[in-house]
């Protein structure tokens, strides 16, 4: 989920929908209620594209997958609140360069302790984009509660993007196969931790920082615990396009939050050419 319902991949808690959605709000990704779905629509601006691409990142799409997702989960949960435990986003194609990226979030299963939904996001001329998964549980503690006005419908943020994600963030690249996230007041959920959708940002630039030029066709990511200090460090290996990504909590002992896999599409390509 977003910063707006803060109970993102990072096992936290939720806050409510119409207050500011922080800095995942400035993708402007607004969501709708279509019977027993969950729509999504967003516009896609350079300053979302992948470093020395024309592509949208994948690690958007795993933030918007993660919102949609999540608030599918808070109909089944509430008032208790859902935490997400792995998400994953498989891609067609490239994402596009620009137009809009809808999404379609359905229920895949409600069992009695995980939720686990679907989404499948689509580009300009309803054309298949990529496909996602997310699981869910309740937060551990009986006292994190949605608040009462809480509603799936989120309103489009009036703060846009106006510099590159990874930039904005403060999300830098340290060296070949290293990235560092720092905690940052607008990134963070209500428990006071780094939020989901940014830890699959610095896994995606740690994975890119191996492949310049080339942008993620798959990003998987297993939430372990809470990053609580930062800055997050996320270490990738890759070979032939496939990467795993240890994400750590560099200020809090060193402590393992997440891991990932990623692979690009370049290595995609190559691996099915052999």
């Amino acid at each position: 989920m977003t910063a707006a319902h803060r109970g993102s991949g990072d096992l936290t808690t939720s806050t409510d929908p119409q207050a500011s959605q922080g800095m995942l709000g400035e993708l402007g990704f607004a969501t709708r209620r279509v019977g027993e779905d969950l729509h999504g629509t967003a516009s896609v601006t350079p300053a979302m594209h992948a470093p020395g691409t024309p592509h949208l990142r994948t690690s958007i799409l795993a933030a918007w997958a993660d919102t949609l997702t999540g608030l599918l989960a808070t109909q089944v949960t509430a008032p208790r609140v859902p935490v997400t435990l792995e998400l994953d986003v498989q891609l067609y194609r490239p994402a596009p360069a620009n137009g809009t990226v809808d999404g379609i979030a359905r229920v895949v299963k409600v069992g009695r302790s995980v939720f686990v939904a679907g989404v499948e996001f689509t580009s300009a001329g309803a054309e298949p984009l990529a496909i996602a998964h997310a699981s869910f549980m309740m937060a551990p503690d009986p006292g994190i509660t949605l608040p009462t006005a809480f509603d799936v419908e989120l309103p489009l943020q009036r703060e846009r993007l106006v510099k590159p994600f990874a930039e904005r963030a403060g999300c830098t690249r340290r060296g070949p196969g290293v990235a560092v996230l720092p905690r940052s007041e607008d990134g963070l959920n209500a428990s006071g931790t780094i939020n989901g959708g940014l830890i699959a940002l610095v896994a995606e630039e740690a994975a890119l920082s191996l492949a310049p030029g080339d942008t993620l066709c798959s990003l998987g990511l297993r939430y372990l615990q809470p990053a609580r200090v930062g800055p997050v460090v996320a270490t990738a290996r890759l070979r032939d396009g496939l990467g795993q990504v240890e994400l750590r909590d560099a200020g809090n002992g060193d402590r393992l939050t997440g891991i990932a896999t990623a692979r690009t599409f370049h290595g995609a390509r190559r691996t099915r050419s052999r």
